[in-house]
C-alpha cells in the first residue's frame, strides 16, 4: 500500500469515527488541522510529510477529556489501526509520540514535543483553538460539558500541573485566560507564530465587544 493509499485510508477511518461529533472535536476539526498542517510544513520544510499527515488526522481520535484523562488512549488506537495498514514501526512510533504529547495541559506545564513533525502537528492543532474558530469551538465544548458560558464571581485559573488543569470546571470564558489567549506565545514555529496574530487579535476584540454588552454598555 502507498503512501497515498495509506492517507485517504485514514481519513476515512477518522471520517467514519467522529463526523457529527458535537463537542468541537469532530471530523471538520481535523481536517482543519490537517489542512493547516500540511501550510505549515511547506513553508517550514525539511520534515516527513507522511508523518506529519498521520499525526494530524489521527491527533483527536481518543482525546484525553472524553476518556478520564488517559493521554496513552490515542496512541494505542493508532498503533492498531496503522500497524494493520502495515505502515512501518518507526512511524508509528513516531505518530504515537506526538499524539500522547501533544494536548496543552495547563499554562505552566513543559511543552514536551521534540520533534519538528510534532511542533507543525501541534501548532496546527493550536491555530484551530483560537481566532473566530476557537471560540465557536469553545462555546461547543462548554455546552457540551454544561458549563457556565461566564460567571464574573468565578475567577480564572492558572495551572501549575495537569492534575490542576485536567480537573478544572470554570467558565468558556475563563478558558479563554486558562490557555485560548495564552496559545499564541507557545507556537513551535515561524509560520504558526505568523497565523497565530491575527487569530489572537480577533480573540481579544471578542473579549471586549462581550464584556461590553455583558455590562448593557452597547
Amino acid at each position: 500500500m502507498t503512501n497515498k493509499e495509506i492517507i485517504e485510508k485514514t481519513k476515512e477511518y477518522v471520517k467514519n469515527k467522529l463526523e457529527g461529533e458535537g463537542s468541537g472535536h469532530d471530523w471538520w476539526h481535523i481536517l482543519r488541522v490537517y489542512n493547516n498542517a500540511l501550510d505549515i510544513a511547506e513553508n517550514e520544510g525539511n520534515c516527513d510529510i507522511f508523518t506529519v499527515e498521520l499525526a494530524a488526522l489521527l491527533h483527536d481520535i481518543a482525546d484525553w477529556k472524553f476518556h478520564n484523562g488517559n493521554l496513552d488512549k490515542g496512541s494505542e488506537i493508532a498503533d492498531f489501526f496503522l500497524s494493520g495498514l502495515n505502515v512501518d514501526k518507526k512511524t508509528i512510533e513516531h505518530v504515537a509520540d506526538i499524539i500522547k504529547n501533544i494536548s496543552f495541559k495547563g499554562a505552566n506545564v513543559e511543552n514536551t514535543i521534540t520533534t519538528k513533525e510534532g511542533m507543525i502537528v501541534q501548532d496546527a492543532d493550536r491555530l484551530d483553538a483560537i481566532g473566530a474558530m476557537g471560540i465557536g469551538r469553545a462555546f461547543a465544548y462548554g455546552g457540551f460539558m454544561k458549563r457556565e458560558m461566564y460567571n464574573p464571581d468565578v475567577p480564572y485559573e492558572i495551572h501549575n500541573t495537569f492534575e490542576e488543569y485536567k480537573s478544572k470546571n470554570g467558565s468558556t470564558i475563563n478558558h479563554f485566560y486558562e490557555k485560548l489567549l495564552l496559545l499564541k506565545d507557545k507556537m513551535n514555529t515561524k509560520t504558526g507564530r505568523e497565523k497565530a496574530e491575527k487569530r489572537h487579535e480577533f480573540m481579544l476584540s471578542f473579549l471586549d465587544e462581550f464584556y461590553s454588552e455583558w455590562d448593557g454598555k452597547i
